[in-house]
């Protein structure tokens, strides 16, 4: 954040003083309780806050010039963070004296506990715009752990007060101490949060406290550091994670070296499990680990770069041709895998167990899908969690014939081509595992439908794409003798359609899913039992429009 704008830069750094001056008169009111000091922070309210205006009007005028660099943007978005976090903490110096000042008995405050802390906090602020103007991340750091000494703080005043409470006749002043302290120890947070700011305006994304240490240990095994690599955003998960590119400060062209992917431990235990799993199962499909670091409840990946473009990227944006190339590429890879990791332990799908599980999160967002038993004329027509329970009793006796290895999240995104090697390469494999390969050919299909691109040409492309899936796991399926296929597929299909329009806030694309859905449960429920095998479902027709 060295290259801020004069109105951010001037105005931080006023702020950084006018904060500095009112935690010095909490200090002082603490060291001697009285009123007067008191009043020299809650006076001062409107200053901190004019000037944490002042960053983020300037910050906004920058973010909407047209010259506007992207590494400028980080810088502008981060310097607007810090002045959000340090009016916070000008915030919770004076709700904390509005507190202490209703406790009586100042005896039971002990106000002797806080000036040294406060010390610690004030000596923390004072190194930020430093930290900011070098990009000193071990300075950074120390400033988000300045976090640990409150929390370790608050914890001892916690159990003093509520010791106290058990045996003192006063209460309502002990109560108002605890508040105090706990408005002292949320300056920890907003310290961590400042901390945050600034080593992502360092290495050029947004990056938690925690998750900082897992990066910069991963990087530093690559025989390099955060210093002399940068990061570029690449995509962030639904589930928190994170994923960039990494490349080296000099180098030249658009290629990266390398994919960094940081989340919660669990997400990145599978991930890793995944790749190994894949790359003893089917080498070369999945990329290499280069490196895994885990830090408290979060862990990190460092992993090899594919070249390539998703899925999603072709069936926008290239040719049919290229397209058509894909395709084929997929349709041969998918098969080979099927027939290599074929067992004959059978599968259950449990679509229905899936969709039931999901339904509370599609109602939330279109709570309009949640409707019951209704009447059209003399035709009665089941709610959609009807059908589901319904569907779901059709399920349980008929699982798939035969396990193969899929993907577990096989949306478009996460299949990559590599033309110029003619190979198909797959990412984001947590949630591998030896299942109904209905399973993927469902969500693959379903996420070409979800694309929320109306032009004619695009929904053309989206039901050839579907269509030839479909087309290539029939002729799977027959060659392997599995008679059930295409009603799996129905309930597989329903489950997709339906769980997807969560994602989707077009009401109108929302609908067509939904309505989707329950047509397929509908054929479903309305196949004639031990007539599965017969079920034929208009796949043109769903994937069209």
């Amino acid at each position: 954040m060295a290259n801020l704008s004069r109105g951010v830069a001037e105005n931080l750094h006023f702020l950084c003083a006018e904060l500095d001056g009112q935690l010095s008169n909490l200090e002082a009111y603490f060291d001697d309780p009285d009123p007067d000091k008191a009043q020299k922070v809650v006076l001062r309210a409107g200053y901190s806050y004019n000037l944490w205006s002042r960053v983020q009007s300037a910050a906004l005028r920058g973010l909407s010039a047209k010259n506007t660099t992207r590494e400028m943007r980080v810088q502008l978005h981060n310097a607007a963070l810090v002045a959000r976090n340090l009016d916070l903490i000008a915030r919770m110096a004076r709700r904390s004296l509005e507190h202490a000042e209703k406790v009586n008995q100042k005896a039971l405050l002990r106000p002797e506990t806080y000036p040294r802390v406060i010390r610690r906090v004030r000596k923390r602020i004072k190194a930020i715009l430093p930290a900011i103007n070098t990009r000193d991340s071990d300075m950074a750091i120390k400033i988000g752990q300045t976090k640990s000494d409150l929390d370790a703080l608050y914890d001892q005043l916690f159990d003093t007060y509520t010791h106290d409470m058990r045996k003192s006749k006063h209460t309502e002043d002990l109560a108002n101490s605890l508040l105090a302290a706990n408005e002292i120890h949320r300056m920890g947070e907003a310290l961590q949060s400042t901390s945050e700011a600034i080593l992502s305006a360092s290495i050029g994304q947004s990056v938690h406290f925690e998750r900082y240490f897992s990066l910069r240990n991963i990087l530093s095994d690559t025989d390099g550091t955060t210093g002399d690599l940068e990061l570029e955003p690449l995509a962030e998960t639904r589930s928190g994670s994170t994923i960039s590119g990494v490349r080296s400060k000099d180098a030249t062209g658009m290629a990266f070296d390398a994919v960094f992917k940081d989340g919660e431990l669990g997400k990145m235990r599978e991930e890793r499990a995944g790749v190994k799993r894949w790359d003893s199962i089917y080498p070369g499909l999945a990329p290499k680990i280069l490196s895994y670091e885990k830090s408290g409840q979060s862990a990190a990946l460092l992993i090899e770069y594919l070249h390539g473009q998703t899925f999603e990227q072709l069936l926008l944006g290239e040719s049919d041709a290229l397209l058509e190339q894909a395709q084929t590429v997929l349709a041969k890879t998918l098969r080979d895998i099927w027939k290599r990791t074929r067992t004959d332990e059978p599968a259950e799908m449990a679509s229905m167990k899936q969709l039931r599980k999901r339904l509370p999160d599609v109602f939330r967002v279109h709570p309009g899908f949640e409707t019951g038993a209704s009447r059209i004329g003399d035709l009665d027509l089941d709610g959609f969690e009807t059908l589901v329970g319904r569907a779901a009793e059709r399920e349980t006796d008929l699982s798939a014939p035969f396990s193969v290895h899929i993907h577990g999240d096989f949306n478009l995104d996460n299949v990559i081509f590599d033309a110029p090697e003619m190979k198909i390469h797959f990412i984001d494999l947590h949630r591998s595992r030896f299942m109904d390969y209905v399973q993927d050919v469902a969500v693959f299909m379903v996420s070409n439908y979800r694309l929320q691109a109306h032009d004619a040409q695009t929904r053309r492309r989206v039901a050839q794409v579907a269509a030839n899936v479909h087309d290539m796991a029939t002729k799977f399926a027959r060659s392997q003798g599995d008679k059930t296929f295409e009603y799996r597929l129905a309930l597989g299909l329903a489950r997709s359609f339906a769980t997807s329009t969560r994602f989707v806030f077009d009401k109108s694309h929302a609908r067509r899913m939904f309505v989707r859905a329950r047509f397929l449960l509908e054929t479903a429920i309305a196949c004639p039992p031990g007539k599965e095998n017969r079920l034929k479902l208009p796949i043109k027709e769903l994937f069209r429009g």
